[in-house]
């Protein structure tokens, strides 16, 4: 029987310390602040963000809400997010997505100022990231994840990694995180979608297998080797066959044919998820404290 990655608990011992360094910082004399704009009214975007903004708080960080009207025009919106580029005290920018038909969202990721790109969006942070540079940040789920391995004792350095899906929010960016020259990662990375051929062949002889393709219970135990590592980031809604009328929460992995061949696997809920809002008060605070150096040293000049 394979053992469960508690989520929440990393990401609370994580918040843990997020919190020492947001206090550090304001003792420096920055307040790290993360400014959320949401277009529209969508409710699923409202709690998305209204949990933010509580973990702002809860860690000492400066919540800038900013809620526009649904027919908000592209340009109101690029104005705004030139605005916030420009003000030196908000460190983090990020649009809540997904934005009404009317918005380009690819032309508003690419507006926010790269420095401020605490969702790792911008091709330039993309780009460094796949390069192996690390002034730039990391995108929250894929470090989230990266995270809870290494909490975990798992070393993916020489491990054949899976990963089902290439999206560019979890897939791609695993991708490039894992097989870097670098401690934390090392892996052997495979990626398989929608065009491979026979997918389950390459998950069996996976050490580390990571689905993120938003398919409820694709991966089933006879598809794991035993004592593989099994990462689930899906977040599927489906009907409760013990509550009928009611819905739950399922990933991508079948949990109770896979926990009894994985030697760690993640639930869901309470396996990613937790992770991935931590991560970005992290690359938020990562920012302010690069402000921070940026003052401290335009002060001893």
């Amino acid at each position: 029987m394979g053992r469960i990655i508690d989520g929440k608990a990393i990401a609370a011992e994580l918040n843990s310390e997020n919190a020492e360094w947001v206090q550090k910082l304001i003792q420096r004399g920055v307040t790290p602040a993360l400014a959320v704009i949401l277009v529209g009214s969508d409710p699923a975007s409202q709690v998305y963000v209204n949990a933010k903004a509580k973990k702002c708080a809860e860690l000492g960080i400066r919540s800038l809400k900013f809620e526009l009207a649904a027919d908000t025009t592209q340009e109101e919106l690029l104005a705004l997010v030139r605005k916030l580029n420009c003000d030196p005290g908000v460190d983090g920018i990020l649009v809540q997505s997904p934005p009404p038909p009317q918005i380009d969202e690819e032309a508003v990721v690419e507006a926010i100022d790269p420095a401020k790109d605490v969702d790792c969006f911008h091709a330039q942070n993309v780009g460094k990231m796949l390069i192996g540079r690390t002034d730039g940040f990391f995108p929250c789920t894929p470090f989230g994840i990266l995270k809870l391995l290494e909490k975990s004792g798992v070393d993916p350095k020489g491990k054949h990694a899976v990963i089902i899906g290439r999206s560019n929010i979890v897939g791609k960016p695993m991708m490039a995180l894992l097989l870097q020259k670098a401690a934390g990662a090392n892996a052997t990375v495979t990626v398989v979608h929608s065009a491979t051929p026979n997918p389950e062949e390459y998950i069996r002889s996976a050490d580390l297998v990571i689905a993120a393709l938003g398919r409820p219970k694709f991966v089933t135990g006879d598809m794991i080797k035993e004592g593989a590592v099994v990462i689930d980031v899906g977040i599927n809604r489906v009907p409760n066959a013990d509550n009928p009328g009611k819905t739950k929460l399922v990933g991508d992995v079948d949990f109770d044919s896979v926990i009894g061949k994985a030697s760690l696997v993640t639930p869901v809920p309470g396996g990613v998820g937790p992770m991935t809002i931590t991560m970005l008060m992290r690359n938020t605070i990562l920012s302010a404290s690069r402000r921070a150096d940026r003052i401290e040293a335009e002060a001893a000049r």
